[in-house]
């Protein structure tokens, strides 16, 4: 068969999905990686897939901008002619889906959090409500990597509950992401991977890390990973961020291709996010490398803490609920942490193993293609 997989960055694919892309690859599939041209195009292309470009603007909210990338997906799909489209990120599962259902060409999509779209009234945001109803009863399945948002979904009559299925995230890579085996004898490191945005509770992670800074002093770490974008509004403040790294409140550390030797070397993985998450990636590398958790009680990072177990839940946008759980988890015994480790990784191996979700892809694909 030939499909096509398609999201709005080419470092989506190569980090979310490449694994998918493989084992496509090896049943012996013709494979086509569609995504704008970024620095990891080329490394999609030497795992044995094709990759084509094309132009999307993420977080835009320019008509003529996101009628070019329909006409876009038009002209791949009139040319390919592909069997299956799989479609990831959000103008990708609505442009690529209507595209594709012009030449009836089937489409599988997957709906990872829904960030503000369904929390503003802006008229951005009641458009692309308005498209996700247009558009997602003419794919063939839909995946939900959380309950609410197919929920959500049904509730709004935005697609048929037969087309609907639940996946735990995006699943996690358990060999690529092992078992680190921490002593927790040491000065206690904290990790936060993300996209340095607002609401990914980037300002409470650094306030509450000031505080505990001021407690414990060199005892304990907090360290953040990740890229910042400084043309989205949402952004974090670059200046915000020099003056915690100048303090000493925050150990910068980038972005990495080896984001595992990171969160290997640390002992607790936080994200107070209250964006609109589907299952966090980096909760997920986490929980797959035998990390304990602290996150907040939000749709997506909720999935990842057995509260009490294995971590934390605090309360989203609240610096102080952040701070109480960290200070609590410092001052845990080194075989509570243990067990909170051990907790995590049998929490990823039993519910987020990414072969879990790929072989629900490979079933999707088969039931698409095959039905009449």
């Amino acid at each position: 068969m030939k499909i096509i997989i398609s999201a709005n960055t080419s470092w989506y694919l190569y980090n979310f999905r490449l694994n998918t892309i493989k084992e496509l690859i090896r049943d012996g599939h013709s494979v086509i990686a569609i995504a704008p041209k970024d620095e990891y195009s080329e490394k999609l292309s030497a795992v044995g897939c094709s990759w084509l470009n094309i132009k999307i603007d993420q977080s835009g909210t320019n008509p003529f901008y996101d009628c070019y990338s329909f006409v876009g997906f038009l002209l791949l799909y009139k040319r390919l002619k592909p069997d299956v489209v799989l479609n990831f990120t959000p103008k990708n599962n609505i442009y690529s889906t209507l595209a594709a259902s012009l030449f009836n060409i089937k489409c599988i999509n997957n709906i990872a959090g829904l960030g503000k779209l369904f929390s503003e009234s802006s008229v951005p945001s009641l458009i692309a409500r308005l498209l996700y109803k247009f558009t997602q009863k003419k794919a063939s399945k839909v995946f939900f990597q959380n309950e609410e948002d197919r929920q959500l979904f049904l509730d709004q009559n935005i697609v048929q509950f037969e087309k609907t299925e639940r996946l735990f995230g995006s699943g996690i890579d358990l060999d690529r992401f092992s078992f680190s085996n921490r002593k927790f004898d040491g000065n206690v490191k904290f990790l936060l991977v993300a996209r340095l945005l607002k609401q990914k509770g980037i300002y409470e992670y650094a306030y509450a890390a000031r505080e505990l800074k001021r407690k414990y002093g060199d005892l304990v770490e907090f360290q953040l990973l990740g890229f910042l974008e400084d043309e989205k509004p949402d952004a974090v403040n670059r200046k915000d961020l020099d003056h915690w790294i100048k303090d000493g409140v925050i150990n910068f550390l980038g972005k990495s291709d080896r984001v595992e030797d990171k969160i290997a070397s640390v002992d607790c993985m936080v994200l107070p996010s209250f964006y609109r998450e589907g299952v966090p990636k980096s909760l997920l590398e986490g929980l797959a490398s035998g990390k304990p958790i602290i996150t907040t009680n939000n749709v997506g990072c909720k999935e990842t803490v057995i509260d009490g177990v294995n971590g934390f839940l605090c309360t989203p946008k609240d610096g102080d609920s952040l701070l109480s759980k960290i200070d609590l988890f410092i001052q845990l015994s080194i075989e509570q942490k243990k067990s909170f480790a051990l907790e995590s990784r049998k929490l990823a191996e039993s519910k987020f193993d990414e072969k879990i979700v790929i072989a629900k892809y490979l079933k999707a694909i088969d039931e698409a293609v095959n039905r009449v």
